[in-house]
């Protein structure tokens, strides 16, 4: 019996921006519906106790998040959110008290990353106001994600735009020191009890017209997580945001069943021997985070 340490729920493929780093999906937008969320996690209760509502889309646009986070706890899960954090002033009251949530990732590059973005002090404090009040009264860790950075990052513009956020949260949390003299790319910092950001470079999603490399490394995938998506299909990872690795459907086949046939097997196996046997996979730059070549 696989287990694993993330496991990855899309609750929604709709997203309320439309951020340059994030390709949109071509995929129908939806909600998962309770009904179908309730059997997902019958189905995955054997293999995980952490959940993720994420792949593509903006978990917070549910508009049942509220009953989700319950039903979670209700059947024995921990819950972490990735998020914009824009849609917090309409739904903090859903999420405060939950004793699902884990732990919520603030994805504050979003603000760059959507053209349509105004008044970076207003969101970012609304942001920080929630985080506030919700790590008072919970035991909830937070993350705030700023991973915009470029190999120029010291001299552009998106430097001095990441400086008007930092400057922010050093305010927020008193810091005596600028936080860019204490995090390196792909790192982080704790700023508060159970409160820490990270920086990194631009997250890029594997796309099969991205050229091929020679397929050598090793991933994570079907070894310390999987997902599913909105729809019922079962993905290894996180990054296959278009299902293009399609093991199956949950809808239509038990979760343990998917996850030990052949084309999960054979990507289970081509890892073991730091080969990436999948299109994706071999045009994916995320392997070779994970340790390089065989």
């Amino acid at each position: 019996m696989k287990k694993f340490k993330k496991f990855y729920i899309e609750t929604t493929s709709i997203c309320n921006l439309a951020c340059s780093f994030c390709p949109p999906t071509h995929r129908q937008a939806q909600f998962i519906k309770i009904e179908d969320f309730r059997k997902i996690l019958d189905d995955i209760k054997p293999h995980t106790d952490y959940i993720y509502f994420h792949v593509k889309g903006e978990p917070l646009l549910h508009p049942k998040i509220d009953q989700l986070l319950d039903i979670s706890h209700e059947k024995g899960f921990k819950v972490n959110i990735t998020t914009n954090g824009t849609l917090l002033p309409k739904v903090r009251h859903k999420l405060l008290g939950k004793l699902a949530l884990r732990q919520m990732n603030f994805s504050l590059h979003s603000f760059d990353g959507h053209e349509g973005s105004t008044d970076r002090e207003g969101y970012l404090k609304s942001v920080l106001s929630f985080v506030r009040e919700a790590v008072a009264s919970s035991d909830l860790i937070v993350s705030f994600r700023l991973w915009n950075l470029t190999q120029d990052n010291e001299t552009n513009l998106q430097c001095m735009r990441n400086r008007e956020t930092l400057e922010i949260i050093e305010q927020e949390f008193n810091l005596d020191y600028r936080i860019e003299e204490k995090v390196m790319p792909g790192s982080g910092v704790r700023l508060a009890e159970r409160i820490y950001l990270n920086q990194d470079h631009e997250f890029e999603w594997p796309d099969l017209r991205a050229p091929e490399d020679d397929g050598k490394g090793f991933c994570h995938a079907l070894r310390n997580q999987a997902g599913i998506l909105v729809d019922g299909t079962v993905i290894p990872c996180c990054l296959d945001g278009e299902g293009v690795i399609n093991l199956g459907n949950v809808y239509q086949t038990p979760f343990s069943e998917i996850v030990e046939g052949e084309r999960a097997n054979r990507l289970y196996d081509g890892f073991s021997r730091r080969e990436a046997v999948e299109e994706l996979c071999r045009k994916c730059g995320y392997r070779k985070r994970f340790g390089g070549g065989a």
